[in-house]
């Protein structure tokens, strides 16, 4: 099977009714063959299926829930097959998962944030994400194959890398970047021997964020990000990754979400 010019991005848009004028925008400049979106905080029956296929969006996987959470696969090539799973014994519309003709099998994930305690004893959030990320893993490893050809990609709410978080040194005990989270993405990572593919056209050492914090009076000027955002693939399509970018300009439209998208081209 080839794959040509499939292009993917992956947003965290903090509410799909809210921001669906910036949906529009990103579809109009970036063009991507597949849009991955979560948070979009919509249950089922006021999920923007009529505005979303206007723009071209003529294939829609969604799964929600009032308020919270919230994952949607929008596509413009017609799927194969359609799946929603649930972790830790709660159907809270984490992970959706679509197969495209020919076998390609993207999966779209929102990871539990974790709470501000980085420890599964005094924070059930905490604990929740941790046991999250086992679930996932385990799961994966067992369908582990080398004809495998998986892309998963989302809000995974971790940054691995010192250069994924604006200071290494003063995160380490914040939520996102702790060392046991890192470690519990390195094994995610292990399970199908995914490839980074942000981190494949940028040198480890180079400072890259996804996610400013809402909080930040002027945040592209103090700079204090993290890349929460990734998208992975197998190895078997690996050398089929062209580029990969992170739209840091998406982060300064009007009534932004608080995540740039990613986005890669096969």
């Amino acid at each position: 099977m080839r794959v040509i010019n499939l292009r993917l991005a992956t947003w965290n848009i903090n509410s799909v009714r809210l921001r669906i004028d910036l949906v529009a925008q990103l579809t109009a400049e970036a063009r991507p063959d597949i849009l991955c979106l979560q948070e979009t905080k919509a249950a089922d029956p006021v999920f923007p299926f009529d505005a979303l296929r206007e723009m071209g969006w003529r294939h829609i996987h969604a799964v929600g829930m009032k308020g919270f959470n919230g994952v949607a696969i929008l596509s413009r090539k017609p799927f194969y097959h359609t799946e929603v799973r649930d972790w830790c014994g709660r159907s809270d519309a984490r992970h959706a998962i679509v197969t495209l003709r020919g076998g390609i099998e993207i999966h779209n994930f929102y990871v539990p944030a974790g709470g501000d305690v980085p420890d599964p004893k005094e924070n059930d959030k905490f604990a929740h994400k941790l046991r999250f990320l086992d679930e996932v893993t385990a799961w994966f490893t067992n369908r582990k194959h080398p004809d495998n050809r998986f892309i998963l990609m989302g809000d995974l709410n971790i940054a691995p890398l010192k250069a994924d978080v604006w200071s290494h040194k003063q995160l380490l005990r914040a939520v996102s970047h702790t060392p046991i989270e890192v470690e519990r993405l390195a094994r995610l990572q292990a399970s199908n021997d995914w490839v980074d593919a942000v981190r494949k056209f940028t040198d480890p050492d180079e400072k890259l964020y996804s996610w400013w914090s809402y909080r930040a009076h002027d945040w592209n000027a103090a700079d204090k990000g993290r890349r929460l955002d990734h998208i992975w693939v197998t190895p078997r399509l690996a050398p089929r990754l062209k580029s990969a970018q992170i739209l840091r300009h998406a982060r300064g439209w009007e009534r932004p979400s608080d995540h740039a998208p990613v986005m890669i081209n096969l």
